[in-house]
Protein backbone atom coordinates (compact mmCIF):
# COMPACT_ATOMS: atom_id res chain seq x y z
CA UNK A 1 0.00 0.00 0.00
CA UNK A 2 1.16 3.53 -0.80
CA UNK A 3 0.88 4.88 2.75
CA UNK A 4 0.72 8.65 2.79
CA UNK A 5 -1.64 8.92 5.75
CA UNK A 6 0.23 10.30 8.71
CA UNK A 7 -1.69 12.99 10.56
CA UNK A 8 -2.95 14.55 7.33
CA UNK A 9 -4.75 11.51 5.92
CA UNK A 10 -8.18 12.57 4.71
CA UNK A 11 -9.33 9.69 2.51
CA UNK A 12 -7.85 6.22 2.90
CA UNK A 13 -8.44 3.41 0.42
CA UNK A 14 -7.50 -0.17 1.31
CA UNK A 15 -7.65 -3.14 -1.07
CA UNK A 16 -10.53 -1.54 -2.94
CA UNK A 17 -12.29 -3.56 -5.60
CA UNK A 18 -15.46 -3.00 -7.60
CA UNK A 19 -17.25 -5.58 -9.71
CA UNK A 20 -20.49 -4.55 -11.38
CA UNK A 21 -23.55 -6.79 -10.95
CA UNK A 22 -23.31 -8.81 -14.16
CA UNK A 23 -19.91 -10.01 -12.96
CA UNK A 24 -18.36 -9.26 -16.32
CA UNK A 25 -16.82 -5.88 -15.49
CA UNK A 26 -14.13 -5.62 -12.82
CA UNK A 27 -13.78 -1.86 -12.63
CA UNK A 28 -11.20 -1.68 -9.81
CA UNK A 29 -8.73 -4.26 -8.53
CA UNK A 30 -6.95 -4.03 -5.16
CA UNK A 31 -6.52 -0.24 -5.13
CA UNK A 32 -4.62 1.23 -2.17
CA UNK A 33 -3.97 4.92 -1.59
CA UNK A 34 -4.25 7.75 0.90
CA UNK A 35 -5.23 11.27 -0.08
CA UNK A 36 -3.90 13.89 2.29
CA UNK A 37 -5.53 17.12 3.29
CA UNK A 38 -4.62 19.97 0.96
CA UNK A 39 -3.56 17.88 -2.04
CA UNK A 40 -4.60 18.54 -5.63
CA UNK A 41 -4.85 15.05 -7.09
CA UNK A 42 -5.59 14.22 -10.70
CA UNK A 43 -6.77 10.70 -11.52
CA UNK A 44 -6.01 9.90 -15.14
CA UNK A 45 -6.19 6.98 -17.51
CA UNK A 46 -7.92 5.72 -20.65
CA UNK A 47 -11.66 5.16 -20.89
CA UNK A 48 -12.69 2.14 -18.85
CA UNK A 49 -9.68 2.32 -16.55
CA UNK A 50 -11.83 2.86 -13.44
CA UNK A 51 -11.34 6.60 -12.86
CA UNK A 52 -14.97 7.59 -12.38
CA UNK A 53 -15.69 4.46 -10.37
CA UNK A 54 -12.88 5.33 -7.97
CA UNK A 55 -14.22 8.87 -7.59
CA UNK A 56 -17.74 7.56 -6.89
CA UNK A 57 -16.37 5.23 -4.22
CA UNK A 58 -14.32 8.01 -2.62
CA UNK A 59 -17.48 10.11 -2.32
CA UNK A 60 -19.70 7.32 -1.06
CA UNK A 61 -21.91 7.38 -4.16
CA UNK A 62 -21.25 3.66 -4.65
CA UNK A 63 -20.25 0.82 -2.33
CA UNK A 64 -17.13 -1.28 -2.98
CA UNK A 65 -17.28 -4.99 -3.72
CA UNK A 66 -14.14 -5.55 -1.65
CA UNK A 67 -12.00 -3.40 0.62
CA UNK A 68 -13.00 -0.08 2.08
CA UNK A 69 -12.86 3.69 1.87
CA UNK A 70 -12.36 5.63 5.10
CA UNK A 71 -12.75 9.34 5.80
CA UNK A 72 -10.37 10.59 8.50
CA UNK A 73 -9.95 6.99 9.64
CA UNK A 74 -13.66 6.11 9.82
CA UNK A 75 -14.90 3.62 7.20
CA UNK A 76 -17.75 4.96 5.07
CA UNK A 77 -19.58 1.71 5.78
CA UNK A 78 -19.75 2.79 9.45
CA UNK A 79 -21.74 5.93 8.70
CA UNK A 80 -25.43 5.51 9.49
CA UNK A 81 -26.43 8.23 7.02
CA UNK A 82 -24.21 8.54 3.96
CA UNK A 83 -26.40 11.28 2.49
CA UNK A 84 -25.69 13.41 5.54
CA UNK A 85 -21.98 12.59 5.34
CA UNK A 86 -21.81 13.64 1.70
CA UNK A 87 -23.74 16.84 2.38
CA UNK A 88 -21.41 17.84 5.21
CA UNK A 89 -18.02 16.62 3.98
CA UNK A 90 -17.93 16.20 0.19
CA UNK A 91 -18.45 18.62 -2.69
CA UNK A 92 -19.18 17.16 -6.12
CA UNK A 93 -18.64 18.72 -9.55
CA UNK A 94 -19.83 16.81 -12.62
CA UNK A 95 -19.21 17.24 -16.32
CA UNK A 96 -22.93 17.82 -16.95
CA UNK A 97 -23.24 20.56 -14.26
CA UNK A 98 -26.66 19.26 -12.99
CA UNK A 99 -28.03 22.75 -12.42
CA UNK A 100 -31.78 23.13 -11.93
CA UNK A 101 -32.99 25.02 -15.03
CA UNK A 102 -35.79 26.95 -13.32
CA UNK A 103 -33.56 28.31 -10.55
CA UNK A 104 -31.21 31.29 -10.80
CA UNK A 105 -27.49 30.96 -10.14
CA UNK A 106 -28.07 32.30 -6.62
CA UNK A 107 -30.85 29.76 -5.98
CA UNK A 108 -28.90 26.83 -7.44
CA UNK A 109 -25.98 27.46 -5.09
CA UNK A 110 -28.35 27.47 -2.11
CA UNK A 111 -29.77 24.00 -2.84
CA UNK A 112 -27.24 22.05 -0.70
CA UNK A 113 -27.90 24.45 2.20
CA UNK A 114 -31.61 23.64 2.41
CA UNK A 115 -30.89 20.78 4.83
CA UNK A 116 -28.79 22.99 7.11
CA UNK A 117 -30.02 25.26 9.93
CA UNK A 118 -29.01 28.40 8.03
CA UNK A 119 -31.95 30.84 7.69
CA UNK A 120 -32.94 32.01 4.18
CA UNK A 121 -31.11 35.35 4.36
CA UNK A 122 -27.89 33.71 5.52
CA UNK A 123 -28.16 31.13 2.71
CA UNK A 124 -28.61 33.82 0.10
CA UNK A 125 -25.73 35.88 1.47
CA UNK A 126 -23.40 32.89 1.49
CA UNK A 127 -24.42 31.89 -2.04
CA UNK A 128 -23.74 35.43 -3.24
CA UNK A 129 -20.26 35.36 -1.66
CA UNK A 130 -19.46 32.03 -3.29
CA UNK A 131 -20.61 33.22 -6.69
CA UNK A 132 -18.51 36.33 -6.28
CA UNK A 133 -15.53 34.13 -5.36
CA UNK A 134 -15.89 32.20 -8.64
CA UNK A 135 -16.22 35.40 -10.66
CA UNK A 136 -19.99 35.45 -11.08
CA UNK A 137 -21.05 38.20 -8.71
CA UNK A 138 -22.68 39.94 -11.66
CA UNK A 139 -24.74 36.87 -12.66
CA UNK A 140 -26.60 36.12 -9.42
CA UNK A 141 -30.08 36.29 -10.87
CA UNK A 142 -29.45 34.64 -14.23
CA UNK A 143 -31.02 31.29 -15.11
CA UNK A 144 -28.64 28.59 -16.41
CA UNK A 145 -30.00 29.10 -19.93
CA UNK A 146 -28.67 32.68 -19.84
CA UNK A 147 -25.18 31.62 -18.78
CA UNK A 148 -22.30 30.42 -20.92
CA UNK A 149 -21.06 26.85 -20.53
CA UNK A 150 -18.07 28.04 -18.51
CA UNK A 151 -20.30 30.16 -16.28
CA UNK A 152 -22.56 27.18 -15.61
CA UNK A 153 -19.53 25.17 -14.49
CA UNK A 154 -18.54 28.00 -12.15
CA UNK A 155 -22.05 27.96 -10.65
CA UNK A 156 -21.68 24.19 -10.17
CA UNK A 157 -18.35 24.73 -8.39
CA UNK A 158 -19.85 27.41 -6.14
CA UNK A 159 -22.70 25.03 -5.31
CA UNK A 160 -20.20 22.28 -4.47
CA UNK A 161 -18.59 24.64 -1.94
CA UNK A 162 -21.89 25.65 -0.31
CA UNK A 163 -21.44 23.53 2.82
CA UNK A 164 -17.68 24.08 3.21
CA UNK A 165 -16.67 20.53 2.25
CA UNK A 166 -13.42 18.96 3.34
CA UNK A 167 -12.78 17.70 -0.18
CA UNK A 168 -14.06 18.54 -3.66
CA UNK A 169 -14.43 15.63 -6.10
CA UNK A 170 -14.66 16.64 -9.76
CA UNK A 171 -15.46 14.21 -12.58
CA UNK A 172 -14.27 15.53 -15.96
CA UNK A 173 -15.02 19.15 -14.95
CA UNK A 174 -13.53 20.54 -18.18
CA UNK A 175 -14.92 17.86 -20.49
CA UNK A 176 -17.58 20.09 -22.07
CA UNK A 177 -15.42 23.20 -22.29
CA UNK A 178 -13.20 24.72 -24.96
CA UNK A 179 -9.51 24.98 -24.11
CA UNK A 180 -9.59 28.63 -23.05
CA UNK A 181 -12.63 28.16 -20.79
CA UNK A 182 -11.10 24.96 -19.40
CA UNK A 183 -7.94 26.85 -18.43
CA UNK A 184 -10.15 29.37 -16.65
CA UNK A 185 -11.72 26.58 -14.60
CA UNK A 186 -8.26 25.18 -13.79
CA UNK A 187 -7.22 28.66 -12.67
CA UNK A 188 -10.27 28.74 -10.39
CA UNK A 189 -9.37 25.34 -8.91
CA UNK A 190 -5.83 26.57 -8.29
CA UNK A 191 -7.15 29.64 -6.48
CA UNK A 192 -9.49 27.54 -4.34
CA UNK A 193 -6.59 25.34 -3.35
CA UNK A 194 -4.14 28.15 -2.69
CA UNK A 195 -6.56 30.50 -0.91
CA UNK A 196 -8.77 28.03 0.96
CA UNK A 197 -6.47 25.03 1.34
CA UNK A 198 -9.16 22.96 -0.36
CA UNK A 199 -8.41 19.31 -1.10
CA UNK A 200 -9.20 18.53 -4.74
CA UNK A 201 -9.52 15.17 -6.48
CA UNK A 202 -10.10 15.58 -10.21
CA UNK A 203 -10.79 12.84 -12.75
CA UNK A 204 -9.86 13.81 -16.29
CA UNK A 205 -8.82 12.59 -19.72
CA UNK A 206 -7.15 15.96 -20.35
CA UNK A 207 -3.41 15.37 -20.08
CA UNK A 208 -2.65 19.08 -19.58
CA UNK A 209 -4.47 19.00 -16.25
CA UNK A 210 -1.71 16.86 -14.76
CA UNK A 211 0.68 19.81 -15.06
CA UNK A 212 -1.26 21.77 -12.43
CA UNK A 213 -1.75 19.05 -9.82
CA UNK A 214 0.36 18.33 -6.76
CA UNK A 215 -0.05 14.61 -7.39
CA UNK A 216 -0.90 12.47 -10.41
CA UNK A 217 -2.46 9.00 -10.14
CA UNK A 218 -2.82 6.94 -13.31
CA UNK A 219 -5.08 3.92 -13.66
CA UNK A 220 -5.07 1.17 -16.23
CA UNK A 221 -7.48 -1.77 -16.26
CA UNK A 222 -8.66 -0.98 -12.74
CA UNK A 223 -5.21 -0.80 -11.15
CA UNK A 224 -2.92 2.06 -10.13
CA UNK A 225 0.07 2.04 -12.46
CA UNK A 226 1.56 5.38 -11.39
CA UNK A 227 1.32 7.55 -8.26
CA UNK A 228 3.58 10.58 -8.57
CA UNK A 229 3.80 13.32 -5.96
CA UNK A 230 5.21 16.46 -7.57
CA UNK A 231 7.60 19.02 -6.21
CA UNK A 232 6.65 22.71 -6.18
CA UNK A 233 9.02 23.23 -9.08
CA UNK A 234 7.23 20.62 -11.20
CA UNK A 235 3.79 22.14 -10.76
CA UNK A 236 2.74 24.73 -13.31
CA UNK A 237 0.45 27.70 -12.76
CA UNK A 238 -2.47 28.43 -15.02
CA UNK A 239 -2.68 31.40 -17.35
CA UNK A 240 -5.98 31.60 -19.21
CA UNK A 241 -4.92 34.70 -21.13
Amino acid sequence: MNDRAGDNGLLQVEHLGKVYPDGQVQALIDVNLTIRRGEVVTIMGPSGSGKSTLLSLLGGLESPSTGQVAFEGKPLSAYRNLDEFRTQKIGFVFQSFLLLPTLTALENVQVPMFETPLPPRARADKAARLLDAVGLGHRLHHLPSRLSVGERQRVAIARALANDPAVLLADEPTGNLDSRTALGILDLFTQLHDQRGLTLVIVSHWEALADYATRVIRLRDGRIVEDHEKTDGERRRVSAT
